[in-house]
């Protein structure tokens, strides 16, 4: 196999800037698994299913936090919005429950996974984009703090809190870049 090269992904939006190193390709849930905490001064978060049977941890600083109003964003989290942090494929450790975790592929875009006990959504792996989107509600110490609002052009629930909204995404991950007002 050959080894991921480093790639450098840079969001801006509204006036926030935010840049990760990460590694090309997202790992399946088997290469997840704890192998021992990382040796590492990061902060680090722990998550759980509804149920703690899949257990994950964060560590660092995700790429970038913010609210998704895509249609399958929406459908997936049965919620008119969803809150999303998404991390260096790295960072995101699954630390129990790796046997308990189901996927489900839509698209080339997206890789959603979820506990097979008890149902409840863990994470989202985006190959395109490098990186894994562990929900905000997943991480219930982490300081979720959106830096923007992205797919708002499908929008179904019009939220006025000041960040920015992207009609589809900003043009560094591919989107137009055009900003929607509240």
């Amino acid at each position: 196999m050959d080894s991921p090269s480093d790639k450098v992904h840079t969001y801006a939006a509204g006036g926030a800037r935010v840049t990760a190193h990460t590694k090309s390709g997202v790992p399946g849930a088997s290469s997840l698994e704890a192998k021992g905490k990382p040796m590492s001064t990061d902060k680090e978060y722990e998550g759980r299913c509804f149920c703690g049977a899949v257990q994950v941890r964060v560590t660092g600083a995700p790429a970038a936090m913010g609210y998704c109003h895509c249609t399958s964003c929406r459908e997936w989290s049965a919620s008119p919005v969803n809150a999303f942090t998404l991390w260096p494929p790295n960072a995101v450790t699954i630390t129990r429950g790796t046997e308990q975790l189901a996927s489900y592929k839509k698209t080339e875009n997206s890789v959603r996974k979820w506990c097979k006990h008890c149902g409840g959504h863990v994470l989202t792996d985006h190959p395109g984009f490098g990186l894994v989107d562990v929900y905000a509600a997943v991480i219930p110490t982490f300081p979720f703090s959106p830096m923007l609002h992205v797919n708002y052009g499908e929008t179904v629930l019009h939220l006025h809190d000041g960040l920015a909204k992207q009609k589809d995404f900003p043009k560094e991950m591919g989107g137009s870049g055009v900003e929607l007002t509240e």
